[in-house]
């Protein structure tokens, strides 16, 4: 295989099989081997004179190519003790003690397999409340964060990175004030990210500056009426000061959920792109984009082949998962969710010579993501009827429409590490730019070269220890004389474009995707409070179904930098 330098690290630090001494008992390909064994293994449950030799094969060659590759817990557990294989986890949290408690053993059972885990905290009566059992007074849901963050703190997932969280409150909460403002000091709640959920009442009255309802959720009644403006200004403030908390347009999400007489989706999984009910779980996979470039044109058929492997792949996850909760299963295989996505989106454009910011790099993520959704649906009716749809089908939005083996099919992940083993650009995000740094969950500093971007320098002549330096204090190839014009356009980095064109290309993979899309708004350092109100009200207008933004250096300790990097 031809693998980074970084994938290998990253293969190593996380994904290998080590000995008891530690030491590293597995190859690259033997991971794969190991995986697309098990993984094609399920095959035998649907018809027992399946190839299975054929079907790993092809799994293996997707794999190896690096044209498809799962989820990370996938990659790590298939065909070992855990046996764990879904990212993304919805766990209930009712209003009661009891609840409370259970919900962070079960949190805790699921970190501990490598699954990272969502909540909705808005159930939780506010605090202040009147406790009747004990005549005390209820402690409201950023208190009880509290317990599930240092509960996760303490916790390793799988024994290779800490655990993850999000918490969500909806804006109608009566404790939402504190909610927005309990990271306000860096290091607070350090593993979670947090999201409001806005509904669309909530927007409405932010635009009409009216004042809107706040709701105690045990009682239902309405407790307070206060200015939509006023929280809005405190949501954007404190997404400025930190880029948190995020926000998810939850009716948005609902409108779209495929089986609404199973209940409404509260929360998602801590990256925001798996809308998941309490109870379910989600496995993902992402298709590299870049390797569909065929002199300067997508090749579409060997597309449709690899999203067709890609389905079945995702579909067979579902069945040889080995599931850490009986109640997740049972959801699990009655719903039958798998999410499709894609990575490298950047370095396709900067290969068609696009830049990221333009109508052609939109209208090109309709058509990628169209394409996908399309291709994805048409296997999953084929899997329908060999192997039937899914059990939760009469209950969902496709009864007598159309027969489909799962719920959903399409979801944007962030790919952060898939994006390293594959070398390639991260889900559908800009470069961050042509020379970065990105700090890992073990506190290793990694440095990236955009290799599209270093192929150019060398070709062109303007490969040289200077400009890479200039590049690394700036962040970016604007204002370097050196570099030619036409470079510059397509060679985009994440702070040259405006926060309108990220999000317009994020609304138009959002168009095809049934799931949700993961995006993060990089904005510059000289960013204002005000460009965060105007980001937010346009995806609603372009319905987004969460978003994220960061302002440069506006923590401590940021993941990806510029300025630190070594060629």
């Amino acid at each position: 295989m031809q693998l980074s330098k970084n994938a290998k690290f990253i293969l190593k630090k996380r994904f290998l099989k080590k000995d008891k001494n530690g030491r590293i008992v597995e190859t690259p390909e033997a991971m794969f081997k190991r995986v697309a064994q098990v993984i094609a293994n399920a095959d035998r449950k649907y018809d027992k004179k399946s190839n299975i030799k054929k079907i790993a094969k092809e799994f293996y060659q997707v794999m190896t190519n690096l044209e498809f590759l799962p989820n990370a817990p996938t990659l790590r557990n298939a065909g070992r003790e855990l046996g764990q294989l879904a990212a993304c986890f919805v766990l209930p949290i009712p209003d009661s003690i009891e609840g409370i408690f259970e919900a962070v053993k079960e949190m805790a059972i699921i970190q501990k397999t490598g699954g990272g885990t969502g909540f909705s905290f808005s159930r939780l009566r506010p605090e202040g409340s009147l406790v009747k059992a004990t005549l005390g007074i209820a402690s409201g849901p950023v208190s009880f964060m509290k317990v599930f963050d240092t509960a996760t703190g303490a916790i390793k997932e799988g024994g290779v990175r800490r655990g993850a969280n999000m918490g969500i409150l909806r804006v109608d909460h009566p404790d939402i004030l504190k909610f927005i403002t309990c990271k306000k000091k860096e290091g607070d709640f350090s593993n979670f990210n947090i999201s409001v959920a806005l509904t669309d009442k909530f927007i409405n009255a932010v635009r009409k500056n009216t004042k809107y309802n706040l709701i105690d959720p045990r009682t239902r009644k309405i407790v307070d009426k206060i200015s939509a403006r006023k929280v809005f200004n405190l949501i954007c403030k404190m997404a400025w000061l930190n880029g948190e908390p995020g926000i998810i347009f939850i009716d948005e999400i609902n409108r779209h959920n495929p089986t609404p007489k199973l209940g409404k989706i509260e929360a998602t999984n801590p990256c925001g792109e798996q809308p998941l009910l309490p109870n379910e779980s989600c496995n993902l996979g992402s298709i590299n984009l870049t390797k569909f470039v065929e002199n300067k044109k997508i090749n579409w058929q060997k597309l449709k082949r690899i999203i067709k492997i890609a389905v079945h792949f995702l579909d067979n996850v579902i069945d040889v998962n080995i599931y850490p909760l009986k109640s997740i299963e049972k959801l699990v295989k009655a719903n039958r969710k798998i999410g499709l996505g894609v990575m490298g989106f950047a370095d396709l454009l900067i290969t068609l010579g696009i830049p990221y910011n333009s109508e052609k790099a939109e209208k090109l993520a309709k058509k990628i993501m169209k394409f996908i959704q399309e291709e994805a649906h048409k296997t999953s009716k084929e899997l329908a009827k060999k192997r039937g749809v899914f059990p939760n089908w009469k209950k969902s939005i496709y009864y007598k429409k159309v027969k489909l083996r799962n719920a959903t099919l399409t979801t944007i992940a962030p790919t952060g590490t898939l994006s390293i083993i594959a070398n390639c650009s991260a889900s559908i995000e800009p470069i961050y730019a042509p020379i970065f740094t990105k700090y890992i969950n073990e506190g290793v500093l990694l440095s990236f070269v955009n290799p599209y971007f270093k192929e150019i320098a060398k070709r062109k002549g303007f490969y040289s220890r200077r400009i890479f330096n200039k590049i690394f204090a700036r962040g970016t190839i604007r204002g370097i004389k050196e570099i030619p014009k036409n470079i510059k356009n397509v060679f985009v980095s994440a702070h040259d474009i405006l926060p309108e064109w990220h999000i317009r290309i994020q609304a138009a993979f959002q168009k095809y995707t049934d799931n949700a899309v993961a995006k993060t708004i990089n904005l510059p350092k000289n960013a204002k409070v005000s460009d965060i109100k105007k980001i937010i009200l346009f995806a609603h207008k372009l319905k987004v179904k969460g978003l994220t933004v960061y302002r440069d250096q506006s923590r401590k300790k940021q993941i990806l930098n510029t300025c630190k990097c070594k060629i």
